[in-house]
């Protein structure tokens, strides 16, 4: 709680901007929130929370953002940036597959 986290992002357009969160809640083994202290965003708030399921692990997101300049930031959310933060999570949530997948056993030879 309290860790601050700095980053480049580019949400609009090429244009790269600084941007910070902070950890502002932490419960072990159950969620941890960050919200935006510098950057692009009117509001930033997200939930990520963990639940243990006889599968592993449910991972789940909730996030509340807004963006500045009104009804113009609205429109640039519509155009571009929701499809943004979508494609964030989809690209997340496969190189999160791809590093828990479960692993093949090795298959040994019985050659006669």
């Amino acid at each position: 709680q309290g860790m601050l986290i700095r980053y480049k992002v580019s949400p609009f357009a090429g244009i790269r901007m600084n941007w910070v969160t902070e950890i502002t809640s932490v419960r072990q083994h159950s969620y941890f929130i960050d919200e935006q202290r510098f950057g692009p965003y009117a509001l930033w708030h997200h939930e990520h929370r963990f639940e243990n399921t006889p599968e592993g692990v449910l991972m789940t997101d909730n996030l509340h953002y807004a963006l500045p300049l009104g009804i113009l930031g609205q429109i640039a959310n519509k155009i571009m940036v929701d499809k943004r933060i979508d494609h964030i999570f989809e690209f997340r949530q496969n190189i999160i597959k791809e590093i828990f997948r479960p692993k093949m056993p090795a298959m040994e030879s019985t050659s006669k």
